[in-house]
Order: structure tokens, then sequence, then C-alpha cells
């Protein structure tokens, strides 16, 4: 049942009736009967309960039921099927078209199998009286026509398939171009080299440039002449990489003012891999490109006044120590703990361009780094960071500077950098989900535990790591030196992780 579907499939494909209202085949038909001197020969095709004539001379009928066919037997053979008589063929003895009319004595057919195997019928001459068989040539004859006729057939089929597939092409890009002038985002796409040569309605009414003025490369002249040179150098390696393209720029619009623009590309490629087009849009940003730059300046005003409050709030330490002498030593403490916060706000601060740390501004280690800067002495590092880069945003960063702000406190005053030559180890590792950070204190005086674990220094640990981050802070009391291990969720360093 599948092998009908399929032939069924097939013979759709080579639209048969077609060629029969057309007379595609009539020629070869003559020519077999000539050939074979056979006053009857034709073309059939076998479908499943019927073989339809094609083409035909010496005969009136257009189809009989399969169940009476000849050729349902020779399309299946290798080679031209010869019944010298039919009458002595226990296969068509009781055959209506040989026991009747037509009389059916000679057949010989020529199967039609396509390239992918499925036979559809055959060419064939038929005689109304027995013979000995064809002779050599009129076999070769009949097997090359047979040929002719299926290879004519062929490109019938294949004509069809490009008509349909120009039709269906020029349907996609109708819809397509329609599609794409509707869009509010200008459109546009390459050739495989770069080479542009599509623009939608949007683009032109945006730049006002007439159509096709901006093929090839002149759609960068579009730009602004500070961005030409960076879009360049994008598209190229787009171009060379087959990376999603992706720039902000400033395009030029037809009242001559320039307008920030999102550009971004995507590569389309065929079932090898190859890219075969890209396609891309502009969006215009402009107005939130301005509000994005108008927030970062209030922002960062505002973060400025904040430290300002920072350094108003020490000055207001010191002022009460000086006047207060025995709040001194808790002064200094304060004072310098707000220090720390003040070091934290202004590595998360927003920055402008000249502002802005040399370090990542976003690292665990670049804050760390920068905490640790006053203990460090030239260029011998006291405490030394290892281990890979871990994100940190803004929520963390207050409670890591109060936590090792109050370790490298403790550590200058009663442990290894209380001394020239003690230094602290601090290693980072992030795995599984859990950022671990190790201090090592080596070099210092001989500690031991304190008396009193619940200090305010403790305490404030605890905020910080426990608290606050939703950590864990183990302390390990060593004689060579104290050993802090402090495991945090990394989902608590930074939103991203």
């Amino acid at each position: 049942m599948l092998d009908e579907v399929a032939r069924a499939r097939a013979m759709a494909l080579y639209d048969v009736a077609g060629a029969r209202d057309e007379g595609l085949l009539d020629d070869l038909v003559r020519f077999a009967g000539q050939l074979c001197d056979a006053p009857v020969a034709l073309v059939s095709v076998v479908e499943e309960h019927f073989q339809r004539f094609i083409s035909r001379v010496g005969t009136d009928l257009t189809e009989t039921p399969r169940s009476q066919s000849f050729c349902a037997y020779a399309m299946y053979g290798h080679q031209v099927m010869e019944v010298p008589d039919a009458r002595d063929d226990k296969r068509f003895a009781d055959n209506p078209l040989v026991t009747g009319a037509p009389h059916i004595r000679f057949y010989a057919g020529a199967p039609l199998v396509t390239a992918e195997g499925l036979a559809l019928g055959a060419l064939c001459v038929i005689d109304n009286k027995p013979r000995a068989g064809l002779t050599a040539l009129q076999r070769e004859g009949m097997t090359i026509a047979a040929s002719a006729a299926l290879g004519r057939l062929v490109e019938r089929r294949t004509a069809r398939e490009a008509e349909g597939a120009r039709a269906a092409l020029e349907d996609s890009e109708i819809r397509f171009r329609t599609l794409a002038d509707t869009m509010p985002q200008m459109v546009w796409s390459t050739l495989p080299d770069g080479y542009h040569d599509y623009y939608n309605a949007r683009w032109y009414e945006f730049t006002g440039m007439p159509e096709g003025s901006t093929d090839g490369e002149e759609w960068n002249g579009m730009f602004h002449p500070d961005d030409q040179e960076r879009a360049w150098d994008k598209w190229r390696y787009s171009l060379k990489t087959g990376d999603p393209y992706q720039i902000e720029y400033r395009l030029r619009r037809s009242d001559g003012t320039y307008r920030w623009v999102l550009g971004r590309a995507l590569p389309i490629r065929d079932g090898s891999g190859n890219i075969f087009r890209w396609f891309g849009t502009c969006t215009d940003i402009h107005e939130q490109k301005l509000a994005l730059e108008e927030r970062e300046i209030v922002s960062q005003e505002l973060s400025h006044r904040i430290k300002n409050i920072f350094s108003v709030v020490s000055g207001l330490i010191q002022l009460t120590a000086r006047t207060r002498p025995e709040f001194a030593p808790a002064a200094r403490d304060l004072r310098e703990r707000v220090t720390a916060l003040g070091r934290a706000h202004d590595f998360i601060r927003p920055h402008s361009a000249n502002s802005r740390p040399s370090p990542q501004i976003d690292s665990l280690q670049a804050l760390l780094w920068q905490l640790f800067e006053p203990y460090q002495v030239g260029d011998n590092v006291r405490i030394a960071i290892a281990g890979g880069e871990v994100a940190i945003d803004d929520r963390a960063a207050t409670p890591i500077a109060l936590l090792f702000h109050e370790l490298a406190t403790n550590a200058a005053k009663y442990g290894a950098l209380s001394r020239n030559d003690g230094s602290i180890a601090l290693d980072i590792d992030s795995d599984n989900g859990t950022t671990t950070l190790v201090w090592r204190e080596s070099g210092g005086p001989i500690i031991k535990a304190p008396e009193n674990a619940g200090g305010f220094g403790s305490q404030l640990i605890e905020l910080s790591a426990v608290r606050q981050l939703g950590g864990s802070v183990r302390r390990d009391w060593r004689p060579e030196g104290l050993v802090v291990e402090i495991a945090v969720p990394s989902a608590a360093l930074s939103r991203a992780a």
C-alpha cells in the first residue's frame, strides 16, 4: 500500500494528464508502432485501480481496469517484456482484452521506471496476431523510446517544480517586503560577502536617501564620522566570524541631524551551515539613550553627595574625639569603619569615564585590593589575594567591606600585620553556587582565642557574613595565626550569579 501511495505522488509530480493533453509523447508512440510494425502502440501509467493511456495510436481506448493491464506486469521488469501469444500465457489467457475486443495476442512493453526506482507504467506495442517476438533492433528501439518518454516526463516535472519554486519565491518575497515595510524598524539585508542589496521603506523614509543610493558599502557614509570606523570594524568582524552583529551608532536623519540607533544583524545559513544572507534591523533609540545619560548624570551627582556625607560624618567623629578625648579610641575605630564604607560605596557607585577606577568595578578581588591598599607597604604585598574572578554588586559591597575591614584592622592591632614580617593570604574559590574565602595569617605573634568571643568586632563580622549575606563564619585560632573561613552563596554576591 505504501508503494501505491508513493507511485501516486510521483505520477502527480510528472503531470501525466497534462502530458496527454499536450501530446508530449505522441511522436515516440508513433515511432514505436512503426518500428515494430504494430497496429497499436501506447504509453500507459498504471494507477491503483486503473491504467490510463497518455498517448496512443491504433485504439480508441483511454483506460482499462488495472486487473486487465499487461503493462502492470511489464513495468516491474528490467527489460522489454514480450508475450508472443496471450492465449498461451496463463497470466492473460482469461483477460477480457484477450477473449474479447480488441483480441490482444502479441504484446511487448518497455518499463518506465523513475530514478527513484518507482514504476510508472510502460511504452508498449500490441498486435491482434501472435508473433514469434521482436528483433534485437526493435527491442533496443523500444528501450530507447521508453527512456526518451521518461526523460520528457522528467523535464516536464523539473520545469513545473522550477516554476512552482519561482512562484513561491516571488510570493515569499512579496510577503517579506510587505511585512518589512510595515515594521517600525529599518530593515536591511546583504549578500554573504556583506554587500547591502535591500532596505525597507522605513530606511529611505528615515534617511531621505534615494532608493538604491546606499547599496553596497555606501551605508557607512550615513553614520556619524566618529562612528564610521568603529561600525566598519564591527561589521567586518561579524562577516569574518559569522557572529551576530550588534552596535550602537549615530545615523543621519533626513533633516541632517544624527540620532542614536541600535543596529543588529543575524546570518541565515543553509543546510550545510554556510551563510547565504544576512538580515538586520536599525532601531531608533535616541530618546532612550538621552534619558539613560540623564539618569546616569543624576545618579553620579547623588552618589557624589552620598560620598560627601561619609566625609562629613567622618569629620564629625574626628571633631567629637578632639573635644571628648575619653572617646578617642572608640571614635577612631568608628571613623575607620565609616572610611571603609566610603571605600565600598566609591567602588560600586556610578562613575563617569574620568572617575571610573581602573580595576573591573564588579569584581570582588578589585574591591578587596582597594580595601587592603592602606595595609600594603610599597612593593611589599602584605595581604595577598588568590583565586578566580568573582562578580559582586552593590548589595554585597557594604557587608564585604565591613567584614574584611574588621579582619584587617584586628590583624594590624593584634595579629600578623602587627609585625613587620607578618603577612596574610586570602584564597577565593567559587564552586557549586558557593563562594568560599579563607583568611590565613602568618608571621604574627602567638595568639589565643579571646575569652569574650562576642565582642563588637565579632558581632559585626557575624552581621555582615551571616545575616546580610546568608553565609557562615568559622574561626580557627592557631598558634601560628588566625584562620577564618567564610562561605556565602554566590547569588548573595551578585544578582547575575
